[in-house]
């Protein structure tokens, strides 16, 4: 993050926005109505008769119902910036137990955990039903029960902006010198092994690793769903491209213990979900990033008169502002500055800006001609105030150590700093990369153009440590969704 030891994080702001005036909504008039004639003896009874009748067959009677979700996995489960989890499978479970009378348990569950138990190794002790985005397959169906599919993918080919040797999976798989990314235990993997031979495939832990040695030209291609594919090429658009038309379409279910009587109830809740909507608005909330209009209400502010208000941002910097997993441009910034002008009656515009030309305006080498106001998570510093103007702090933050989690050579700044044999990465033009000069000196810095790729590193053991935020170590931490 672009920020320094307990900084406060600001907007660059070119306009001086005063507060004067602002705009109300309209609450609709409630609909009239008309109170219902007192039933007789005998009407009751035939209402009773028709609701022992009609009434759902799944009543779980309130029982706790324990769902396995990893918390690692946007937009399934994953924590948000406040340290929440939330997600699609979240709503879900929470609309299912409503319908069905129980009590939703969220018990955080490693993917190899799931991985184990659709391939007979591993047991239901621990939860009930599994939720993590999983592919229905016949061979996991030996060993577990698929819900009915709730959700549609298909996997596409992701590959460098400038890739000449193949356009699509049949030229991917002819030429032998290529070689494929992939996560082992997904089905990403399955469908790149038997599209170029396992001895073409390189395994990685998680997806942004194999994304990251794509880009690096350690690999030629990566396998995902399309809706994770989009996501890395916004984040990524001058380097990485799709080749060719979705394949391999799959569906997606949620898995039980053999023979678990939840999975009629399940079905049945979900069943219902999608005759009357639910379901849809579910998956718009989470895959298709639909933004809720910013209540007018408050105080009076300001009358920008409409006028547009060009805002830059990077769209490669989570959770400030980046494309969602549909490719939409989502984000903190994007919400604030939508709000913002909800209430200075104004048109915000986002111009997609590097962070370079940001660093270029505050150090007096640039101009604000493409946009008027800078947003990208940026630390307020004396130097930088001499070429620009500094909205108030809106936010607080602090820098961490990122290491290995089996690191014993060091456990705080000061030990790191002692031992001259560890390298830090970190990516130049931003307030960590001027910490991490200060504390280990810049012969001992490992520079790479974006956080992502420092991490990697790190992961990779190229570099011993990283210098970063307490608001984005979650953020970085979180997987790409996978089948």
């Amino acid at each position: 993050m672009k920020n320094h030891w307990k900084l406060l994080i600001s907007l660059l702001l070119l306009l001086a926005l005063a507060a004067c005036g602002g705009q109300a909504t309209e609450e609709p008039a409630p609909e009239a109505t008309t109170a219902a004639p007192e039933p007789t003896t005998e009407t009751t009874a035939e209402t009773e008769t028709e609701t022992e009748t009609e009434a759902d067959p799944f009543d779980l009677g309130g029982m706790e119902v324990r769902i396995a979700v990893e918390n690692a996995y946007p937009p399934f489960n994953f924590y948000d910036e406040s340290g929440n989890p939330v997600g699609y499978d979240y709503d879900i479970f929470n609309e299912v137990c409503v319908r069905l009378n129980c009590t939703p348990t969220f018990v955080e569950t490693s993917w190899d955990a799931m991985v184990a138990v659709m391939g007979g190794a591993g047991s239901f002790d621990t939860f009930d039903i599994g939720a993590d985005g999983i592919t229905i397959t016949e061979e996991r169906a030996q060993y577990v029960d698929f819900s009915i599919p709730y959700i549609e993918s298909a996997q596409v080919i992701l590959a460098r902006i400038d890739e000449d040797r193949f356009g699509n999976p049949d030229e991917l798989a002819a030429n032998a010198e290529l070689l494929v990314g992939s996560q082992p235990g997904t089905t990403n993997y399955d469908t790149a092994v038997e599209l170029v031979g396992e001895e073409r495939i390189v395994a990685y832990d998680q997806f942004g690793l194999a994304v990251a040695a794509l880009i690096q030209g350690d690999v030629d291609a990566v396998l995902m769903d399309n809706v994770s594919g989009q996501g890395y090429v916004g984040e990524n658009a001058d380097t990485l491209t799709t080749l060719g038309e979705p394949f391999a379409g799959e569906e997606l279910g949620f898995i039980f213990g053999k023979g678990s009587e939840l999975t009629a109830a399940v079905n049945f809740a979900l069943e219902g979900m999608m005759a009357d909507g639910t379901l849809d608005t579910l998956y718009a909330k989470w895959f298709e990033a639909e933004e809720e209009e910013a209540s007018t209400e408050g105080a009076a502010l300001a009358d920008l008169g409409g006028m547009e208000v060009r805002i830059a941002v990077e769209n490669a910097y989570p959770p400030f502002n980046f494309y969602d997993e549909s490719g939409n441009p989502v984000g903190y910034d994007y919400d604030i500055f939508n709000e913002v002008c909800v209430r200075l009656n104004c048109t915000p515009t986002f111009v997609e800006t590097s962070w370079d030309a940001m660093v270029a305006v505050m150090g007096g080498a640039g101009s604000f001609d493409t946009f008027d106001i800078g947003a990208d998570g940026i630390t307020i510093t004396e130097e930088r105030a001499q070429y620009v103007d500094f909205s108030i702090p809106y936010i607080e933050s602090a820098q961490i150590i990122l290491a290995r989690i089996d690191e014993d050579r060091f456990s705080n700044p000061d030990e790191l700093a002692a031992n001259a044999e560890l390298l830090v990465g970190s990516q130049p033009g931003t307030t960590n990369y001027d910490t991490a000069v200060e504390l280990v000196g810049e012969e001992r810095i490992v520079a790479y153009d974006q956080f992502g790729l420092a991490v990697a590193a790190l992961i990779q053991g190229d570099v011993d440590a990283f210098s970063w935020t307490t608001s984005l170590a979650k953020a970085m931490s979180a997987k790409t969704p996978r089948p």
